[in-house]
């Protein structure tokens, strides 16, 4: 009789939580806390703008986020204190056989803190199925600066988004009271995505949002910022309390590039610090 070994069971999905403290001491700010469950990580704080503001690096060892895994990043910055957030490459939401993946993000940010979560792209995979959340909990005059740069399917490997869903949902609230509310479902293969309504049949879309009032100046500035993508659609609009950007096109590299601009125009107008790329982005 033949005896055959048994079958490895299949790993399970990821689990991981990362939560993060922020405080001002002194001049300084300092990553007072740290805690992870699973694969999640920061890399040490830096300070390539001096002790006033911690860069943090979060990190995903496996670089991919599958069906049935579920990330809770939460990032708590005091009162006084100032810390940029960002990741070390872009973000890989792989084809699921049907389990949800899921991240969650949620930033609080005390009197006078500020927050900058400027993560890489995510790229979303055909036959994703995944739910991206993320909650920004500001105080009175707290402020927060971030962006998000979404690739739907692999348009170099042509890949096209034809099946699976990606569900989002932003909010941005202040003191409780809603500055951003969005919620959307893109389906593959769905209507949304060749509608002039919806992504016009673009593969890369992102949005730009910063707390704050830019005036017309400002504005005026940031509207001749140009895009390295021909034929990209760029968008700038000035809400109450928020600045809003948008693009629509095919390279994440240029929706990138875009907001970088944009944000070495508005950090030193409503954070009142020039800006100081992350060496990371480079690499």
């Amino acid at each position: 009789m033949q005896v055959t070994e048994p079958r490895a069971p299949m790993a399970s999905a990821w689990q991981a939580s990362l939560d993060l403290g922020f405080v001002k001491r002194g001049e300084s700010t300092v990553l007072a806390r740290r805690a992870h469950v699973g694969p999640l990580r920061v890399q040490k704080p830096l300070y390539p703008e001096g002790p006033a503001i911690c860069h943090a690096v979060v990190l995903h060892p496996p670089s991919g986020i599958a069906g049935g895994d579920e990330l809770d990043i939460r990032i708590d910055v005091a009162a006084g204190a100032h810390a940029l957030l960002t990741t070390p490459g872009a973000g890989k939401w792989y084809r699921s056989a049907g389990p949800l993946a899921k991240q969650g993000v949620i930033i609080k940010v005390g009197a006078g803190g500020t927050a900058e979560w400027l993560p890489q792209e995510s790229i979303v995979f055909d036959g994703v199925q995944a739910n991206m959340n993320a909650e920004i909990a500001l105080a009175a005059d707290a402020r927060f600066f971030g962006w998000e740069v979404l690739c739907l399917g692999r348009r170099a490997s042509g890949e096209n988004f034809s099946h699976g869903t990606l569900r989002l949902a932003n909010r941005i609230t202040r003191d409780g009271r809603p500055l951003w509310l969005e919620r959307g479902r893109i389906d593959g293969g769905g209507p949304l995505l060749d509608s002039p309504v919806g992504l016009a049949g673009f593969s890369v879309c992102g949005t730009l949002l910063a707390t704050g009032e830019a005036d017309a100046t400002l504005l005026t500035a940031c509207r001749a910022v140009p895009c390295a993508e021909t034929g990209a659609q760029i968008g700038i609009t000035a809400l109450p309390e928020l600045f809003v950007a948008r693009y629509l096109g095919h390279s994440s590299e240029a929706a990138r590039g875009w907001f970088a601009d944009l944000w070495r125009l508005l950090r030193p107008a409503l954070i009142g610090a020039p800006a100081q790329t992350p060496r990371i982005w480079n690499t």
